[in-house]
């Protein structure tokens, strides 16, 4: 997969001055500032109404005051607001060269994120923030996070063309600067709100920090839900696996005559039900997968199920598996009922799905009384069920199974044709 693989394009500086490398667009036409206005989020953080609006007008008609074009260069001298792109990005592929003076600071906001940062690292003053571990790291994440700080020192001196590539899947980040990866499928956290996931989609912005810089040969490939769960999956995958053959549903029990098997997916029928589970007891454990929904589709994954009963109250938890837009189809839901929520307890974050149609990568782990998942490289739900006040469930139900320390894996079945390929297992060492 090309994304694994070094672009022969990037091999030399300035290479793409005319075009892009292939599958990729420019970013910037060499000749102006098409595409690309002033923002910076900081300064609207706290801003509502009239107060906003006139602050954003006020940055966009301030943008050609400080930045500039000259000789295929965009120029900044370190003031203003951030360069940001006109258009909004999901996962990507970017691309772009820089040139920073002596002592600068800079960084590259992705989907209005901050940032993978640039900066000196000769600069003395600013080794109390680690810049002399280098630049192309995440720095915003939270100290010791992965991330945070570069794995490789890589690069090149203040007033030479440094290049930088940046993959980004979900939340998940890839960078390498000068062609040495300095950041592995890291989790960009938010910046704003640490407790929430980053947005789906959002701008490319080139950050002002008060030194001068010059940016150049930007581009872009936007990579498809296809591809983007290669990436993810490419990732962390060993001791995974495959419960499932594509084939039949050898080591699978319960009503799967309720399911059928089609082009390597287990689907449910329309109109039928039930939880069939794979045939192994599991304590703590990983389940990788990828799904597909119907319009309005349900489902659910079995987590710790005894084998009898209904799911959601009699194992540790149904975990939704739900059509984002189920409640513009078929009616009002509770929170605790969106995609990735532990059933009628924790809700989780919503808007990370991809269109109806498309396969979705989710990956969830279950460790002592936590629930962990990640869909699409987003984290939706981080819940420890230990600490759920039962007086406050959805509909105060029972859940006798929630402290359930083992039980079986499988889906929750509920009418509609939500199917599931790729199906791997990772068991975990209790804790």
């Amino acid at each position: 997969m090309r994304f694994l693989t070094p672009l022969l394009a990037l091999a030399a500086s300035a290479l793409f001055a005319e075009s892009p490398p292939a599958g990729f667009t420019s970013l910037f036409n060499g000749k102006d500032l098409a595409g690309w206005h002033g923002y910076n989020p900081h300064s609207v953080a706290k801003l509502t109404g009239e107060k906003k609006d006139a602050m954003l007008a006020k940055m966009r008609e301030e943008f050609p005051q400080h930045w500039s074009v000259k000789d295929g260069e965009i120029l900044n001298p370190g003031t203003g607001a951030y360069a940001t792109t006109d258009k909004d990005y999901g996962d990507f592929e970017l691309v772009l060269e820089y040139n920073m003076a002596p002592k600068g600071d800079s960084g590259v906001y992705l989907r209005g994120v901050p940032q993978v940062q640039i900066w000196d690292p000769t600069d003395e003053k600013a080794f109390k923030h680690n810049a002399q571990l280098g630049s192309g790291a995440l720095w915003n994440n939270s100290p010791g996070k992965p991330g945070k700080d570069p794995l490789v020192l890589a690069d090149k001196p203040a007033g030479e063309w440094n290049s930088l590539r940046i993959v980004m899947t979900g939340a998940r980040v890839s960078i390498w600067l000068n062609d040495k990866q300095t950041v592995d499928h890291a989790t960009l956290e938010n910046y704003y709100d640490r407790k929430a996931a980053i947005p789906a989609k959002g701008p490319i912005s080139l950050q002002t920090h008060g030194a001068p810089i010059r940016w150049r040969n930007l581009a872009i490939r936007e990579i498809s839900g296809a591809e983007a769960n290669q990436i993810l999956a490419s990732h962390g995958k060993a001791g995974f696996k495959s419960i499932f053959n594509g084939k039949d549903f050898t080591g699978w029990a319960g009503p799967v005559e309720n399911y059928e098997i089609v082009d390597g997916s287990i689907r449910c029928k329309t109109g039928k039900g039930g939880t069939p589970y794979y045939n192994q007891d599991l304590t703590d454990f990983a389940n990788r997968l990828e799904f597909k929904l119907p319009v309005g589709g349900n489902n659910g994954l079995a987590l710790r199920y005894p084998g009898t009963g209904n799911t959601a109250y009699v194992g540790m938890c149904e975990l939704q598996v739900l059509d984002d837009n189920y409640d513009k189809v078929k009616g009002k839901i509770d929170p605790r009922q969106v995609h990735g929520s532990a059933y009628g307890m924790v809700a989780a974050q919503r808007g990370y799905q991809r269109p109806i149609g498309e396969w979705n990568f989710q990956e969830t782990t279950v460790v002592g009384s936590t629930i962990k998942v990640e869909l699409n490289g987003f984290i939706i739900l981080d819940a420890d069920l230990s600490k759920v006040d039962m007086a406050t469930v959805m509909g105060k139900s029972p859940h006798p199974g929630k402290d359930l320390k083992n039980g079986f894996f499988g889906f929750a079945g509920h009418n509609d044709a939500a199917a599931f390929r790729n199906i791997e297992i990772k068991e975990l060492a209790a804790k």
